[in-house]
């Protein structure tokens, strides 16, 4: 799930995907074109949790969005077992939107609040699967035994339900034409803590017992490092970090990535360092050249804003591991916190 280009295909992968929106009043000559998502690459393997993490406008949504065809990509390419998915046949592309499901933090709008949830978990096999009568009572069964609720449930209502029980039958809907891939957007963020942890837990389960892989997009860094195998960190849209969830959590690279971890820390009561984040990325344009970091940098004002910084975009690299020097992450910044110690003539030679 980094950028590695030796790495075997994946399940799911965006190669160079970039999202634009065009926004302002459709009546002036000129409207401001946004852009989301911009060249974003990544790779969702079988059996295996990608995090994607990053501030509210940040692009996580809009990639998953891209990911599950809700939303065309402006450029690049999105691949399901290495095929471009505008290729697919329509036999191959109905079993591309069967095989990527979603999970959504507003549970509410997943389900019909006027049909039970037996109805809501058929409906899907009624439409998309050879299952009749009998056989889809069944199979309906067997999601709810599978997300632990009892089979009577589905004789409910949503408004019946409390809502960690609400979350589990949207899980169950999730997985009623058995997935390969499912996107998880802040599915626990509006749950209670005690709820959560069995949520999580659940969602461990499931991964072991059918083998499914998982897009995480989730605020709570606790929960991504605790589902996750690898993280990629979004910031406007760009890719910034990427790397397995142990490295990235314990020694990040990014600057930005630095300060997300120190301000999760500094919520629980653990802060190690001071890694100012000031400023909202949303109010904080990126300057035309350079790093789009800059204007919120902590390490670029510590380094004296070096020259690189302001005239030389940053590419995702990879980079060694610290402490080991294995190459297994990437960043893109010119003077990753994790790489050995920057001198002050060094940093003037950039």
């Amino acid at each position: 799930m980094t950028v590695d280009e030796s790495a075997e295909s994946g399940l799911v992968e965006l190669d160079c995907v970039t999202r634009r929106y065009a926004v302002g009043s459709r009546f002036r000559r000129r409207r401001e074109v946004v852009t989301a998502v911009d060249s974003v690459s990544i790779t969702l393997r079988r059996g295996q949790t990608l995090g994607l993490v990053g501030e509210s406008g940040s692009g996580k949504t809009t990639t998953a969005r891209i990911i599950l065809d809700l939303v065309k990509p402006s450029a690049g390419r999105v691949l399901f077992d290495s095929e471009d998915i505008n290729a697919l046949r329509r036999r191959e592309y109905k079993r591309y939107r069967q095989s990527v499901q979603a999970v959504f933090q507003d549970v509410g709008g997943a389900l019909d609040p006027r049909r039970t949830i037996a109805h809501a978990l058929a409906e899907p096999l009624r439409i998309h699967s050879r299952l009749r009568g009998p056989a889809v009572a069944d199979r309906v069964r067997e999601l709810l035994e599978q997300v632990h609720l009892r089979p009577e449930i589905g004789d409910r209502y949503p408004h019946e339900l409390s809502g960690g029980m609400r979350q589990r039958a949207v899980i169950a809907q999730a997985l009623a034409l058995s997935p390969a891939l499912v996107v998880l957007d802040e599915p626990v963020a509006s749950l209670d803590v005690s709820i959560r942890a069995q949520i999580i837990n659940l969602l461990r389960e499931l991964q072991a017992d059918l083998g499914l892989a998982y897009l995480l997009i989730s605020h709570d860094l606790a929960t991504v490092a605790y589902l996750a195998d690898d993280i990629a960190v979004l910031y406007l849209g760009r890719l910034v970090e990427t790397g397995a969830t142990e490295v990235v959590m314990s020694s990040p690279a990014h600057p930005y990535t630095a300060a997300l971890l120190d301000i999760a820390n500094s919520a629980a009561g653990t802060q190690r360092e001071d890694f100012t984040l000031e400023g909202d990325p949303a109010e904080s344009a990126p300057p035309s050249i350079g790093c789009p970091f800059l204007p919120r940098c902590w390490r670029a004002d510590r380094l004296g804003s070096p020259a690189a910084c302001r005239e030389v975009t940053p590419r995702l690299e990879i980079i060694p591991d610290a402490p080991t020097g294995t190459m297994g992450r990437a960043v893109a910044c010119h003077f990753p916190v994790a790489a050995h110690s920057v001198e002050q003539s060094e940093v003037k030679s950039r």
